[in-house]
């Protein structure tokens, strides 16, 4: 029976506390995955653990579900709802390493790009890795002004999206001309001329959906062609909703 952690100055715990505090990866690069379905999606997607926290009822469960090699950690109900950042967290956290991803991966054979321009909500942006991977994207960028897409609450929100998707985080804006050679972007912009449905999704492409608030920078409207969804009575949408309707409208275009 592995020892019970008490002490709050533990390292590992520590490190847990400090990455949900600061939405990031810990200093050794792991994610902080809250919950068994991201146990279970880490697993399944083959990425390395480096230990689970384990609230003390729950660790019989815990052991079932991992295994036999990776690091169990329990810790009382009290330290573990210190750690979580819900308000009402399943019992178990796991410390993930992401894969590493390149341009060349989000890119690859007719990619099918999503760019995340000024997005700061964990839970849109989490939702938006969700709908890439449902419908066929390459992969995902962040741009540097968005959300770390390792936020804890934007891992949860991906339902484990993240751990297959490639994604790419803190790029610049400029990087994305040199490197989209090929690929034409379209930009989410609300009073574009052009409806989604006049868009060509079929060729290599890259898709920018900015913030409700300002909606995507100078540098995006420079390079990308707009695109807007036609609405009634409202002039924007929510971004996550706004990408999943561009991203099923390419999905639809490339399997027709």
């Amino acid at each position: 029976m592995p020892e019970t952690l008490a002490s709050e100055k533990n390292p590992l715990l520590k490190a847990v506390r400090h990455a949900v505090a600061a939405g990031s990866l810990t200093k050794d690069g792991f994610a902080v995955a809250e919950g068994f379905h991201l146990l279970e999606e880490a697993i399944r997607a083959r990425c390395a653990i480096a230990a689970v926290i384990a609230a003390e009822p729950a660790l019989s469960t815990v052991k079932k579900r991992v295994p036999a090699s990776v690091r169990i950690v329990p810790v009382s109900e009290r330290t573990f709802s210190g750690l979580a950042s819900t308000q009402t967290p399943q019992p178990v956290i796991a410390l993930v390493r992401p894969p590493q991803w390149t341009f060349e991966d989000v890119l690859r054979d007719r990619a099918l790009a999503l760019v995340l321009d000024g997005i700061q909500d964990p839970g849109n942006a989490g939702a938006m890795l969700r709908s890439a991977e449902a419908f066929g994207a390459t992969g995902v960028i962040f741009l540097k002004c968005s959300v770390n897409p390792y936020n804890p609450k934007c891992v949860r929100a991906s339902a484990g999206s993240i751990f297959r998707l490639p994604a790419l985080a803190g790029i610049e804006g400029d990087a994305l001309e040199a490197r989209f050679q090929g690929v034409r972007m379209y930009a989410a912009l609300p009073r574009a001329e052009r409806s989604i449905a006049e868009a060509d999704f079929r060729q290599g492409c890259a898709i920018a959906i900015g913030s409700e608030a300002r909606g995507v920078g100078e540098t995006v409207r420079r390079i990308a062609s707009g695109v807007r969804i036609p609405t009634q009575g409202v002039e924007s949408l929510n971004a996550a909703v706004a990408a999943g309707i561009f991203l099923y409208e390419a999905s639809r275009q490339r399997l027709a």
